[in-house]
């Protein structure tokens, strides 16, 4: 069962929306998050990236930065730029790019149904990322950006929304990506309760994005648990912000991968070693997967089109057969040495949404010696394995449009 709660937004002005909406922390460099925000002092990126406020050389781990989010976040209240709601309220969120339309509930989750496994993931975490945004939360003694998740479609949920979403919005824009952002303000109270009981009754929902933010929530929690000595479980670090849309909405891009070195190879041996696991064609054109088990590569200015071996597919293991498996345990570990792509440095993760141009780009810069474009995991597989408590690859899907960041914010205390 899920447990859903309204909340109090902290959240900008209709005039300002615009303005203060930013992509997620974790989708640019620090460099990139200086150019969005330059010249904007409304930019959340303030706030989700404040070391983009302090010395070029600074430690974006180093406590100034979280001090700095702090007052950056304080800041944005002081001057008006973010005002908190006079209730506690869900919100509707809806994001058009292009043909794909997602329409989401904007509500707090659990740290229990995150912890007990009412909350499914796919992916473990990274303790370096980890320990980053507990610092930032409990700095900030907010959740300032939603985690992304998924639910299995119900035809009452999805009405009730369509219905919210006919009104007149609080909000409507479109961004420099071309993506528009609807948000309406859901106050009813007979509403919330319907929503609550819905939702109720739904088994479990299923982390998309958000990994590090949801395990950040429980370590936050616990910290605060544990200087509270009239703890009840009620308080609002019990809960974390989260956007929860259905699965049949839900656009996933591949996440490419791009390689360092050849491990010490020569292109003419690297090539030779791939062919054991692979077929390997050359490509006039970039190759863009249009099907399982198809990679695309990039190497010495040229694209090949590399399909799996059938002696290497396993369909019986649900984690094996995904082809960012197939990459990795056929092709990145045995060829170039990536034992654990969770921690090495020679691998760089390059999502969807940049292109084959981005790959092209690394590669040709000197920087990476080989690049690989994949064919996306699918929301049945991601469901399937989730149900299974089975673990992905890192970085095995990327989710766009990506939710943009300061519209609103939940505050622990």
């Amino acid at each position: 069962m899920a447990f859903i709660k309204p909340f109090r937004a902290l959240r900008p002005p209709k005039g300002l929306a615009e303005k203060v909406a930013a992509l997620p922390y974790d989708v640019m460099n620090v460099e990139e998050a200086r150019l969005m925000a330059a010249g904007n002092p409304n930019s959340f990126l303030h706030v989700s990236r404040p070391e983009i406020d302090l010395a070029a050389d600074i430690d974006p781990h180093d406590e100034p930065v979280y001090v700095q989010g702090s007052k950056n976040l304080a800041d944005f209240i002081r001057r008006g730029a973010l005002v908190l709601d006079e209730r506690e309220c869900f919100y509707v969120y809806r994001q058009s790019m292009g043909e794909i339309t997602q329409t989401g509930l904007v509500v707090c989750t659990s740290v229990d149904d995150y912890q007990s496994g009412v909350i499914k993931k796919h992916e473990l975490t990274r303790a370096d990322k980890e320990d980053d945004r507990v610092k930032h939360i409990d700095y900030l003694d907010a959740n300032d950006e939603p985690v992304f998740y998924l639910s299995r479609s119900s035809a009452e949920i999805e009405a009730i929304i369509s219905e919210i979403a006919a009104a007149p919005p609080e909000y409507d824009f479109a961004t420099d990506d071309g993506v528009n952002h609807t948000l309406w303000i859901v106050a009813d109270q007979g509403l919330i309760d319907r929503l609550t009981t819905l939702f109720a009754a739904v088994p479990r929902l299923y982390v998309a994005d958000g990994h590090h933010r949801s395990a950040a929530a429980g370590r936050v929690r616990e910290l605060r648990r544990q200087k509270n000595p009239g703890h009840t479980g009620q308080e609002e670090y019990n809960v974390f912000l989260t956007v929860i849309f259905p699965e049949t909405q839900l656009n996933i891009m591949p996440y490419n991968r791009a390689v360092k070195d050849l491990n010490g190879q020569s292109p003419a041996e690297f090539m030779a070693r791939v062919e054991e696991a692979f077929t390997l064609l050359p490509s006039p054109v970039p190759v863009v997967p249009c099907e399982r088990h198809q990679f695309g590569m990039y190497l010495e200015g040229r694209w090949y089109q590399l399909h799996a071996r059938d002696t290497v597919i396993d369909e019986s293991d649900t984690v094996g057969r995904l082809d960012v498996s197939i990459l990795q345990n056929r092709l990145l570990d045995p060829v170039l040495g990536i034992r654990d792509p969770r921690t090495d440095k020679r691998i760089h993760f390059v999502g969807g949404i940049r292109g084959n141009e981005e790959l092209a780009k690394l590669v040709n810069s000197g920087e990476y010696a080989v690049a690989f474009s994949l064919y996306p995991t699918s929301i049945r597989e991601l469901i399937e394995l989730a149900d299974q408590d089975r673990i992905m690859p890192p970085k095995s899907t990327w989710f766009e449009p990506k939710l943009r960041s300061g519209l609103f914010v939940h505050r622990l205390s």
